[in-house]
Order: structure tokens, then sequence, then C-alpha cells
């Protein structure tokens, strides 16, 4: 079973894909780049929210945002709740909003968070709009457009996130979100201050990326002319999404997600039929219960049954931050490197584009 290399293992020096390496030849705006510079965003995302802040006393915590603007929150979810726990603190509920419309849950007595990392997402524009009206204590996350605009127009906290080069896509910026984000609460005291940890952890991964390429090249072999479906336990089922979102936009390849033990329930069954079209591959955790274990190794044995292969990945890394984000780069190299085979360039999502321009 692979482990997800942490430089920890000392694999940095001893794997034979140099990170000195060039991007594949369909790599157009070197997207391969954006993945090694990955980490430093960490720092960078703190620094930038390190004086906002809104006066009040929040019980609740409300995201806004689309795609890779909206899974960051995600993981923040996860780190926060984590954190808490850790410390022995009662749990603060999170919730995100994914519609033109404020819910229930959109208060004054939650913290509102609106991220369009390009500035220009209409539904979040919409959601910002009717929190403005609404009074709604809020504060907003992007690189500029309309959303910069709103907010210094209505004095709303404002954290402008970083364009590195030209045609950056937003999922290539979780970590200035993660960074924000975490700040944000942490100066709200929502959460636990968690910057020192992730720092030290995000120097350990500049050390891993080869083996974070390596092993990405290997799965994508694996993968390549099958549809991949991601499964993880219930405490990480959003980073098993996290995968599909890089195999369907680096690589332009259909992706679906699921979570043990939900899933032997129900999804598995329909891979009675054409199992062998697909490829599965299984995040597990090895703090995860004993009896949830079990089930991917039977998994394993009734998928390749019905001639579906699947592979289980062991989450590497000594917290739950180094797990998250050990994998997420993981995933990025496999789906960029499924993109080689595909024949794509794994940067622009042209459908995306033409489906908002059709939108208009």
């Amino acid at each position: 079973m692979p482990t997800i290399p942490t430089d920890r293992e000392g694999l940095g020096n001893r794997l034979m894909v140099s990170v000195a390496g060039s991007p594949h030849k369909f790599d157009k705006s070197n997207l391969r780049q954006a993945i090694l510079d990955a980490p430093k965003q960490f720092e960078i995302g703190f620094g930038l929210a390190s004086d906002i802040h809104l006066e009040g006393d929040f019980i609740r915590v409300c995201f806004y945002g689309e795609g890779g603007s909206a899974f960051p929150a995600s993981l923040v979810r996860i780190l926060a709740a984590n954190s808490r726990y850790e410390a022995g603190a009662l749990p603060i509920s999170f919730f995100q909003n994914y519609t033109y419309l404020l819910t229930p849950e959109s208060s004054r007595d939650a913290l509102n968070i609106f991220c369009s990392y390009s500035g220009n997402t209409e539904e979040t524009i919409s959601t910002l709009r009717a929190a403005i009206e609404a009074k709604l204590p809020s504060i907003g996350m992007a690189s500029g457009g309309k959303f910069e605009e709103i907010c210094k127009e209505n004095s709303i906290p404002f954290v402008k996130l970083p364009v590195p080069y030209e045609g950056f896509q937003p999922r290539m910026g979780t970590g200035y979100f993660v960074g924000a984000m975490l700040q944000v609460l942490a100066n709200h005291k929502l959460t636990v201050d968690i910057r020192a940890e992730i720092l030290k952890s995000a120097l350990e991964f500049e050390k891993s990326m080869e083996g974070f390429e390596k092993l990405g090249l290997e799965i994508a072999g694996k993968v390549f002319g099958k549809t991949p479906v991601i499964w993880a336990n219930q405490m990480y089922k959003e980073l098993a999404r996290i995968w599909t979102i890089k195999f369907n936009e680096h690589a332009k390849n259909p992706s679906f997600w699921n979570f043990f033990s939900e899933l032997n329930h129900n999804s598995m069954i329909g891979y009675s039929n054409f199992g062998d079209r697909y490829f599965a591959i299984m995040l597990k955790d090895p703090a995860d219960d004993p009896r949830n274990h079990k089930r991917y190794a039977v998994t394993t044995g009734i998928l390749k049954e019905v001639g579906m292969e699947s592979e289980i990945l062991e989450l590497g890394g000594a917290t739950v931050f180094e797990k998250l984000f050990n994998s997420i780069y993981l995933a990025d190299f496999a789906a960029y490197y499924l993109a080689q085979k595909n024949q794509v360039d794994p940067t622009p999502v042209v459908m995306v584009e033409e489906f908002k321009k059709r939108l208009k």
C-alpha cells in the first residue's frame, strides 16, 4: 500500500524525478511550476489577512464561493474543527453557501466570508450584495474585479489575493485562501491559531515535491483510459472531492467521489457492471477506526472480482493539515500527468469559460 510521501521519510533525496525538470509539452502555462510553488502560499495568505477584523461576537461562520474559491473553505472547516477539538474547545458551526441567495444561516451573529478569486463570480456577487443590503457582518476575498469595487464602496474589509502570473487558476490558489481564512478566524477567536504549525509543515512540503511528482506520475499511468473514483473516510471526504476537481480541471477527465462507510451501502453496487471502466483511489487515514480499515480491504477484493482496479493510498503526515496537503499535492501531480497522457493543457478550463459566456 503506497503511503503519500513526506520528507520525514527521506524521499526527497532518493526519488528519480527531479523538480528541476521541465513541464510536459502540453503544459503551455507551466502549471507544474505552480504546483511546486504552492507551499509558499500559506505564509503570504496569513500576512494578507493579519489586520482583517470586525467588531462583534460571532457564533458561526458562513463561507460563500464556488469552485476553486469554495473548496479551501471546506479544508479550513476541517482544520478549525480539529484544532478546537484538540484544544478542548466547543465546536463552532460552519456553513457553506453555493447559491445566489442568502440562507437562514446568514445572520448578524455569523461571520460571513465571501470568496471569489477572480472577483467576478456571479453567484457570490449576488450573495455579497444581499448581505450588504441585510447589513450582515461581511469580509471579502478576491484578486480584484467587481468584488473589490463592491467591498470598497461599502467599507467591507477586503483581502486582496495575488495573481502570480497571467491565467492563474483559482484552484491553484488554495494556500492563499487557507492562510487568509485561518488568520481571519484566529483574529476573531473562532479557531486556535495554528499558523506556526502550518508554516513549519509548509517547509517540509517543499522538500517532498519530488516524491509527490513520482507517485503522481505512477498513478496517472494506472488511471489513464479510465474514470477515477476517489474514496476517503467521513472526516476526509472533502479531500476526495478535491481529488475529483483536480482530475476534472487539470486532466479534463471525468471523476467522482464518495466516502466510507456510506459507499458500501449503495454506490459500490453500481460497479457490478462496467467496473473495468473505472479505477478506485482510496485515501486511507492510519488513525481511522480499524473496522473502517477492514472495509477498505474487503472493498478492494470485491471490486477486483468485477474487474475494477483500485489502489489504497495511506495519508501521510503527523497532523491533519499535513495529511490534507500531502494528499492534495499528490492529486495535483496525478492529474497533471494524466493531462499529459490525455494530450491536453492542464491550465485552461475552456468549457467553464464558454458556459459563462452563454449565461450572459
